[in-house]
């Protein structure tokens, strides 16, 4: 647990994504492969999912989101925000003027700022193993 916004935060157990580096640089992930990065804005990166997402559901170990750091988070967007150094994944709740970071695992939410959002996750790519 880690103290953030006068409150306990339990970020040890949240989901945490391995940020890989902007896409601009080609990156080469296998999970990209067939994928025009070209076609994505310059202000996107990619993150992996680790082994926290388990291998059931939407979103599984080894997926890797695409992350646009310039799109403004609208509720209940899927969200990378980055919280005592560590890049995690959640969804976003607008309350009145306030964003509320739900994580995806069942932990508290908390209020954040928008320094801690680092961007909306806006595509998702999987790579099938035979």
């Amino acid at each position: 647990m880690r103290w953030h916004n006068d409150d306990w935060v339990e970020v040890d157990d949240a989901m945490q994504v391995q940020y890989l580096g902007p896409l601009m640089l080609g990156l080469g992930h296998p999970a990209l492969t067939g994928y025009d990065l070209n076609s994505f804005p310059p202000s996107c990166y990619a993150v992996e999912l680790g082994p926290a997402a388990g291998c059931e559901g939407p979103l599984i170990e080894g997926d890797v989101l695409i992350v646009d750091e310039d799109r403004l988070p609208t509720h209940e967007d899927l969200i990378v925000a980055k919280l005592e150094g560590e890049h995690l994944l959640g969804r976003v709740w607008r309350i009145g003027g306030r964003v509320r970071l739900i994580p995806l695992q069942g932990h508290e939410s908390l209020f954040v700022s928008g320094e801690i959002l680092r961007g909306v996750v806006i595509s998702q790519a999987r790579r099938y193993v035979c």
